[in-house]
């Protein structure tokens, strides 16, 4: 057959019979007359995945999203379907790759108790896993399985561009429908509560913010002072800050085109940053020539940027001050749009706020909150059947359609 790079090759199938041998022949001699490409590429699965990791994925992804790639990659893709034959894998493939995965206990078979510093292990007042006799039994989620058939696609997809493979398989592998992680968002009490203790806090400004106007973590770490008019009561989202494995703390552009936005500021939120930045003033002045200027809006005490890491174990020791339970900082997030909701503020203006590409990620993510408008509409249905009722006893009006007598 005529190779998609103008070469001949030679096609061979194997079969449990005969006649098994003979379809898949002619199957192939159908779809290469039918002017699909026959795979070029002779190598693994592995292979393949490698290549694209270097060559394609490196330029195309940033340097956190490639990382978050080439670590499931090496750790599960590859362990999983790396010994395939790239020219080889079905759709049944990775379909019964994805169902299996998900019943790997991944902590015994990543190593992840083995690979531990046993001096660490000694320290630890309570062992995980293996440590203490008795696997956890950790699995991966269903959001990862779904991850990891989107990195599986995405390359491949590549592989089809360039034709060298005649179809995506990856994105032929059905999988049941994906619900998004549970969160619990806090209700208005518990958020009153933490809004009460965060003005107290240095950091108060910063769970204000996000509990207001939901900005992601890395948003609300890469704001600048430059990005506020606090006269006007604006905000500008250009940016955000994350831990790039290579460089350390770095700028990246927004998420999407939709996540550099202009959000407009609560009255709340304005008088915490002004707060905030006499209480940054001060800490300048105090620290001399060891601040190092960055003109970030929140810092730690010498000027330097904050690790998220750092925000996240700051806002638990707040959630116990305010005697509320622990949640995640990104719930803060959801508990911006669920609030929202509640209040009937419609769908698209909380898309706008959120910074979402697509309204359906929102209605997805919020599709289990029931928003104000719906009871407010379940109600007045139930008022328009009491009212029927109440009225049963007068005289029933004729059928639509009835005939007269």
């Amino acid at each position: 057959m005529l190779a998609s790079d103008g070469t001949r090759k030679r096609v061979r199938v194997y079969g449990n019979t005969r006649k098994e041998a003979f379809d898949k022949l002619a199957a192939k001699i159908t779809a290469s007359n039918a002017g699909m490409p026959v795979a070029s590429r002779s190598g693994t699965v592995a292979d393949y995945l490698t290549w694209w990791l270097k060559t394609v994925a490196s330029h195309r992804l940033r340097a956190t999203t490639f990382a978050t790639y080439e670590r499931y990659v090496r750790a599960y893709l590859i362990p999983g379907l790396g010994h395939k034959r790239l020219s080889a894998l079905s759709p049944k493939d990775v379909r019964e790759y994805l169902t299996a995965v998900r019943s790997v206990w991944q902590c015994c078979a990543q190593g992840w108790d083995a690979t531990r510093d046993p001096e660490a292990k000694r320290k630890e007042s309570r062992p995980r896993c293996c440590a203490i006799g008795a696997c956890c039994g950790r699995r991966i989620t269903a959001g990862t399985v779904q991850y990891l058939r989107a990195i599986l696609s995405s390359a491949l997809a590549h592989a089809v561009a360039e034709d060298e493979l005649p179809r995506n398989v990856a994105s032929s592998a059905r999988l049941g429908a994906h619900r998004p992680a549970n969160f619990e968002p806090l209700t208005a009490t518990e958020a009153r509560r933490l809004l009460a203790v965060a003005r107290t806090y240095r950091l108060g400004a910063a769970v204000e913010l996000t509990l207001r106007i939901g900005l992601r973590k890395g948003e609300l770490l890469g704001l600048k002072w430059t990005d506020l008019d606090l006269d006007a009561g604006a905000l500008n989202v250009r940016r955000t800050l994350q831990r790039d494995p290579a460089a350390g703390l770095s700028f990246f552009p927004t998420k999407n085109d939709s996540s550099a936005r202009r959000v407009h500021l609560p009255t709340e939120c304005v008088n915490s940053l002004k707060l905030h930045k006499e209480r940054q003033d001060a800490e300048r002045a105090a620290a001399g020539e060891g601040w190092t200027e960055h003109s970030l809006v929140f810092t730690k005490a010498d000027g330097t940027p904050f690790e998220g890491s750092t925000l996240t174990r700051q806002f638990a020791k707040l959630c116990d001050a305010a005697g509320i339970r622990r949640i995640r900082f990104h719930d803060l997030r959801h508990s911006c749009a669920t609030l929202l909701l509640e209040q009937g503020v419609e769908l698209v203006t909380i898309k706008g706020l959120l910074g979402h590409a697509q309204i359906h990620t929102t209605a997805d993510i919020y599709a289990h909150v029931r928003p104000r408008p719906q009871r407010d509409a379940i109600e007045a249905m139930g008022d328009a059947l009491r009212d029927v009722e109440d009225d049963s006893d007068d005289d029933d009006p004729p059928l639509v359609g009835a005939r007269r007598r």
